[in-house]
């Protein structure tokens, strides 16, 4: 009885794994699409990049957890567990902020501007342009100035949703900027 469990659970682990990269491949796949790429070597390097992205975020994300939970364990006094789970934070945001900037530039030696940026609206289930469009409709009297401060926050919006590690998450992001934008 106890043997079974021990081996079952790196199948688990490998089934997991499988459909998490069947799940990622098949979302990449729908962004690349989009792109209307006809070289195949460019098709394959540009599903790749983004393929390795969402690895990237995920290790980041899970190596996060797995820290923030050792911390957790820890029989350390509440104040020194805050201090290191803030510091483990920072460093998750760090380790975000430069995989993303290599992802960029990765994605600009084979993309345009405009493929970049349906790369991103198609990592963030096109929020970006949904919200901002909605925005117009609802507020016919918008002004130029507003325009451009309700793009420019959806923006920004967008790019910290692309490294977060979740739907949800994605979503809390835009949500947080939306409340920035309805103030």
């Amino acid at each position: 009885l106890i043997s079974t469990a021990i081996y079952a659970q790196p199948v688990d682990n490998e089934q997991k794994q499988a459909g998490y990269k069947k799940v990622v491949t098949e979302r990449v796949v729908k962004i690349v699409n989009t792109l209307e790429i006809n070289d195949s070597n460019k098709y394959d390097k540009v599903l790749s990049i983004i393929t390795n992205q969402y690895f990237q975020l995920n290790t980041i994300h899970e190596e996060s957890k797995a820290a923030a939970a050792e911390i957790k364990t820890k029989s350390l006094i509440k104040e020194k567990t805050e201090v290191a789970l803030k510091a483990q934070k920072e460093k998750k945001v760090s380790t975000l902020l430069q995989q993303h900037e290599a992802f960029i530039a990765h994605l600009k030696e084979q993309l345009t501007e405009t493929q970049i940026d349906k790369v991103k609206d198609g990592m963030t289930y096109k929020v970006f342009p949904i919200t901002y469009s909605a925005y117009q409709d609802m507020l016919p009297k918008l002004t130029a100035e507003q325009k451009e401060k309700i793009y420019n926050w959806l923006k920004e919006a967008r790019e910290l949703a692309m490294d977060a590690e979740s739907s949800d998450k994605k979503h809390a992001v835009f949500g947080k900027y939306k409340g920035k934008i309805n103030n």
